[in-house]
């Protein structure tokens, strides 16, 4: 059985919307897009392509797709992240799309086919796709988060984590990883229901180890 991995890059604040261009994703007057570019340095790029690398296949929501279908399928095979994408079987949730023009696409119905793609690849790669991937959290078949947090709030946009996102914990793996620049990349994976306690109690056992 394979994975559903979610890369995401967020503000501190949360928002993912718009980082790699100005006319990227206006929506709702946002006037932030690109704002994730003052942060590239070489070393996140290379993780990024790192990770990039281990993709079986490629997931995305409609608006993302017509983004990298537009774009991907002109960048030239000398990029790697342009040669992975361009060869690598893609799936576009969508109920109105019926004629794909990036060679290799499958069009979804919805969530519950995309998380069936796991008994097909080892490595299911989701990219943006805010809405698609909210679908996906309520239907709980993420299994990894790979998460690139930059050193900035902008106050408003579109944000991972809304008012219906289920209650659910995630383990971090391995260490974190920072870059010169100041963000951070951090990769969750599910791990079961979310536990509470009261501090007192910890308080509590802590002062018997004392003892």
């Amino acid at each position: 059985m394979g994975i559903i991995v979610a890369n995401m890059f967020l503000t501190l604040d949360g928002v993912y919307q718009a980082p790699g261009g100005t006319e990227e994703d206006p929506e709702n007057g946002f006037g932030y897009g690109g704002w994730q570019t003052p942060f590239f340095d070489d070393e996140s790029g290379a993780a990024m392509v790192t990770v990039i690398d281990r993709i079986d296949a490629l997931l995305l929501g409609r608006k993302t797709y017509d983004i990298f279908a537009a774009y991907w399928p002109n960048a030239g095979d000398d990029s790697p992240i342009a040669a992975k994408f361009n060869t690598a079987p893609k799936y576009v949730v969508s109920t109105k799309l019926t004629e794909p023009s990036w060679a290799g696409t499958t069009v979804l119905p919805n969530a519950m086919a995309a998380a069936h793609l796991r008994e097909r690849h080892d490595e299911v790669h989701l990219f943006g796709s805010g809405d698609l991937l909210q679908s996906l959290f309520t239907e709980d078949v993420v299994d990894r988060l790979n998460l690139w947090l930059y050193p900035l709030t902008v106050g408003s946009g579109k944000r991972l984590f809304g008012s219906g996102t289920i209650p659910a914990a995630f383990r971090l793996v391995g260490p974190a990883r920072t870059f010169e620049k100041g963000a951070v990349g951090l990769v969750y994976e599910r791990a079961g229901e979310v536990e509470t306690g009261n501090m007192d109690d910890v308080e509590a056992r802590r002062s018997e180890g004392d003892g």
